[in-house]
């Protein structure tokens, strides 16, 4: 009977305690899942607030509206176009001769061969009488050769005759021709004056090897030849 009391007695403390234990773990499960249910809350609550700070620093302010202002109407006035002034030419730059300005020698020597249209005279050189339209004047090579008269450089050219030969326009149709040169000190178009240095005088062209070295001198008016002695002072 005591054994029977013993085991009903063990087996209700069993059952107690077993009742017990499902208590408390009943209890520690719901403690657990209310902690955990209380955090994924407040993850959820803290990644929104991020969300919302991360758009809110993403918002752009609207630019402010400049007022477009209308553009100022400038008024051009046409331009009459001008000119290119023309280039000063020879009857441009008012050349003058007359008798009574003279010519100056250009060279100081003997006549070798005096100006002759009107009668032909005898060329050593050449053992022939001809017809002479300038005079030749005896000068040694290197001499220097002197600009007769104001005027402009015209033309600049070689020839057998009387080697290198320079034209000066003096005006009014008057020309003066000067050969047997070498070592110029112009060019064409060059504006000259009396008492220059235009060259020197070379070595003579095989058409006065006898006479020697010399300046060919010629006056011209209106492409004639005329008597350079009337205006040689």
């Amino acid at each position: 009977m005591r054994k029977r009391q013993y085991i009903a007695a063990v087996a209700c403390l069993v059952a107690g305690a077993i009742g017990f234990v499902g208590v408390y773990s009943t209890e520690k499960a719901q403690e657990r899942r209310a902690q955990e249910e209380q955090t994924r809350q407040e993850q959820m609550a803290q990644e929104q607030d991020t969300e919302e700070s991360y758009e809110a620093s993403n918002i752009l302010e609207p630019e402010p509206k400049t007022e477009e202002k209308e553009p100022e109407q400038v008024s051009v006035e046409p331009q009459t176009p001008q000119e290119p002034e023309a280039e000063p030419t020879v009857s441009q730059e008012t050349l003058h001769f007359a008798a009574e300005d003279g010519l100056t020698w250009p060279l100081d020597g003997d006549v070798l061969l005096n100006y002759s249209m009107d009668s032909t005279i005898f060329f050593p050189t050449l053992q022939q009488y001809q017809y002479n339209p300038a005079i030749v004047i005896h000068g040694d090579v290197n001499d220097k050769v002197y600009i007769a008269a104001k005027g402009k450089i015209t033309d600049i050219s070689t020839n057998e005759v009387t080697g290198l030969t320079v034209t000066e326009d003096l005006g009014d149709g008057f020309s003066a021709v000067y050969g047997q040169l070498k070592e110029l000190n112009f060019d064409v178009g060059d504006m000259v004056e009396a008492g220059q240095v235009i060259g020197y005088v070379s070595e003579p062209t095989k058409y006065y090897s006898v006479e020697g070295s010399n300046v060919y001198f010629e006056l011209l008016k209106d492409g004639q030849p005329t008597d350079p002695f009337e205006y040689l002072e």
